[in-house]
C-alpha cells in the first residue's frame, strides 16, 4: 500500500466503547449557516462542533479513529485547501486516523459546502 499523506489506512482500538457523530455541518447553536458561499468558514463552523459534541462524550481529537470528510465540490484546489484547514485546526490528530476526502455534487442544506463524519474510541471517557 502506498503512504498516505498524514493519515493512516487502517486505525485499530481496544476500545469497548466508541461514539458515533452525525455529519457535522456548518450551523451555528442556532441552526444557521455559517460562511454562505466560503468553504473555509464552514470548515471552521465545521471544527467548532466536533469540538462540542466530542466534548460531550469526554473525547478529543486524540481518541478520533476515523473520519470521512464530504466537500461540494470537483475542485482538486478546493478539496486540498478543506484539508489543509482540517490539518491545522484544533482537531488536526483527528485526521491522522483512518481518513477519507471525497468531493461530492451536493450537501443536504442549501448552501453547505461541508460535512465531517467522526467516530471516536472512548477509553475510559463517560457520557
Amino acid at each position: 500500500m502506498h503512504v498516505p499523506p498524514g493519515y493512516h489506512h487502517v486505525t485499530v482500538t481496544d476500545a469497548a466503547r466508541t461514539a458515533y457523530l452525525a455529519g457535522q455541518c456548518p450551523l451555528d447553536a442556532e441552526g444557521a449557516l455559517v460562511g454562505p458561499g466560503d468553504v473555509l468558514a464552514q470548515v471552521d463552523q465545521v471544527v467548532a462542533n466536533i469540538v462540542t459534541a466530542l466534548a460531550s462524550v469526554g473525547a478529543g481529537p486524540d481518541d478520533v479513529v476515523r473520519t470521512v470528510v464530504y466537500v461540494a465540490s470537483a475542485s482538486r484546489d478546493e478539496l486540498a485547501a478543506v484539508w489543509s484547514r482540517l490539518r491545522a485546526s484544533p482537531i488536526a490528530a483527528a485526521f491522522s486516523s483512518a481518513s477519507t476526502l471525497l468531493g461530492i455534487s451536493q450537501l443536504g442544506f442549501p448552501g453547505q459546502l461541508v460535512e465531517v463524519d467522526v467516530t471516536a474510541a472512548l477509553r475510559g471517557a463517560r457520557r
